[in-house]
């Protein structure tokens, strides 16, 4: 796999910008006294979450990316699996509607409310966007763009990281969501998405996309399986603690015992 004008030269160090601005707003946020003495391991997901993303866009993991296909299939990871996941667990949208003031606090919430929001947080949407992004990235002419082109290369991965975070939202999350779909849909989509994501891996082993060597796509279609089984079998578990959760009774009604 070889790079052809993929040098971004400076131009990725302004990916600090945003990287920064949502770092220091969640930070103000959880220190603020409305978050409700916020749980410290939420910032330091949050905080792992960007920089997990950060890294796949600036050199040299970056760099890396367009000579190594392994490296671009754990990028593929960090952006579009772990980053999502790490995010989603921080919970975000709780801690804005905690601190936010009042009028831009009811403008998020409607945003929450609304049909659009809740056709992007429907788990089979988010599962279509999620695997459909992979396979495109994969099994067209996306590869070959993104190995010529760091600006493809961002935009990939911009597309990964908010389809893996609305997939893990949809499945996972625990931000207020007034369109929360059933636990049996969001196990059938997530078992259903884990069998794709699999599946990609493999044809990938067996049928290398055009100008990928047969070596190089068994090392990244490894790296894409197993590194992704990892994190998936976060999800099962998380699901499954959620699901148990809420099906178990919240009391035990203790049994009057009469005497006599």
């Amino acid at each position: 796999m070889h790079s052809h004008g993929a040098g971004g030269g400076g131009a990725e160090s302004l990916f600090f910008i945003p990287a920064v601005a949502a770092l220091v707003a969640y930070w103000a946020g959880a220190v603020s006294p409305r978050s409700g003495r916020w749980p410290w391991y939420r910032t330091a997901f949050f905080t792992l979450g960007v920089a997990a993303v950060l890294v796949t866009v600036l050199n040299p993991l970056a760099q890396l990316a367009h000579e190594d296909f392994a490296v671009l299939s754990l990028s593929h990871l960090l952006a579009g699996m772990l980053s999502p996941l790490l995010l989603v667990l921080s919970r975000p949208f709780t801690l804005a509607l905690r601190t936010l003031d009042v009028f831009p606090a009811r403008r998020l919430s409607r945003l929450l409310r609304s049909r659009f929001a809740r056709f992007l947080s429907f788990p089979v949407t988010a599962a279509v966007l999620n695997t459909g992004g992979m396979i495109l990235m994969f099994r067209t002419g996306l590869l070959p763009a993104m190995q010529e082109s760091m600006p493809v290369h961002w935009l990939v991965t911009f597309h990964l990281l908010a389809a893996g975070y609305l997939f893990t939202a949809a499945i996972i999350g625990r931000d207020p969501s007034p369109h929360r779909a059933g636990y049996r849909l969001r196990a059938v989509v997530l078992v259903l998405s884990i069998a794709a994501h699999n599946i990609l891996a493999k044809t990938i082993y067996a049928d290398p996309p055009p100008g990928l060597s047969a070596a190089a796509a068994e090392q990244g279609a490894l790296v894409m399986y197993y590194g992704g089984g990892i994190l998936e079998l976060v999800l099962i578990v998380l699901l499954c603690r959620q699901w148990y959760s809420s099906a178990r009774p919240r009391g035990r009604v203790t049994p009057t015992i009469r005497s006599g």
